[in-house]
């Protein structure tokens, strides 16, 4: 992810980054802001890149606590294995000695000439053609969601007329892109993937969402693309929990990433 979007700085030893907290990395209620869930595994998978030289090829996030602005998150790179094509890596983020999100990945590339896709992009409207979502108004925030921009494709993303009505088919389709000139990589896909838990309140026709317990990310092809399409479908929910999935596409229909999250279920009544 491009430094000007979070600003993940270095130490003396290459294994500790660390990444201060402001409120354009957070969400949450006004005077009860947290590090936005995405920010957490793309800060982990920026510093396990930097530090192998190598790309991730799938990371896992397991969300322990939360982080608030304005503190200083400590990013840990473990190695544990380190092979001529691949290293499984780990990555614990804290804030002194509390820890907040421990991070597990596989990062490496080999040469092979087979590069194919089953999952197709489904038949949307272009951005240009979708209405922005109303559900974190960007005029008056001062967080995380006043960076970034979503254009609903299909179903009730951002629909505050909520009267209970299941969705008959649990997806949102939405396009996203970042406010400003920053390029989509491994990083910024991590932290639209942490878009699912919006998906629970449009599936079920309620308010609310959830609190992700993790966040997994899988790695097939990143191009260059203005805008992603996020692909959203609410599996199921059960018991105050639920699961969701996104796949994530380019413009021009490359599946660039996979995307998995369980949350703990929240729901408003207003």
């Amino acid at each position: 992810m491009s430094e000007t979007f979070f600003d993940l700085k270095s130490t003396h030893n290459p294994h500790r980054w660390y990444l201060p907290l402001h409120n354009g990395l957070c969400v949450g209620p006004p005077g009860n802001l947290f590090m936005f869930g995405g920010v957490g595994l793309a800060s982990a998978i920026s510093a396990m890149e930097r530090t192998l030289d190598r790309p991730v090829i799938w990371a896992t996030a397991q969300y322990l606590s939360y982080a608030r602005p304005p503190s200083i998150v400590d990013l840990d790179v473990w190695v544990p294995a380190h092979g001529r094509n691949t290293s499984q890596a780990r990555v614990i983020g804290h804030v002194g000695d509390k820890e907040i999100l421990t991070v597990n990945a596989a990062l490496g590339t080999r040469p092979h000439d087979v590069s194919h896709q089953w999952v197709s992009m489904p038949d949307m409207p272009p951005p240009e053609d979708c209405a922005p979502s109303d559900i974190w108004p960007r005029d008056e925030a001062d967080d995380l969601h006043s960076r970034i921009e979503t254009r609903v494709a299909k179903g009730r993303y951002g629909d505050r007329a909520r009267d209970g009505t299941l969705s008959e088919d649990g997806r949102s389709v939405m396009w996203i892109r970042p406010i400003g000139d920053h390029p989509i990589d491994a990083g910024m896909l991590a932290v639209f993937a942490d878009y699912v838990p919006s998906g629970f309140g449009a599936a079920l026709g309620r308010n609310g969402g959830g609190n992700s317990l993790d966040n997994t990310l899988r790695i097939r092809r990143i191009v260059p693309t203005d805008w992603v399409l996020c692909d959203i479908q609410i599996i199921g929910v059960h018991a105050g929990f639920g699961h969701g999935i996104m796949n994530l596409f380019s413009r021009d229909g490359e599946l660039m990433a996979t995307a998995s999250q369980s949350v703990i279920l929240r729901m408003r009544e207003s």
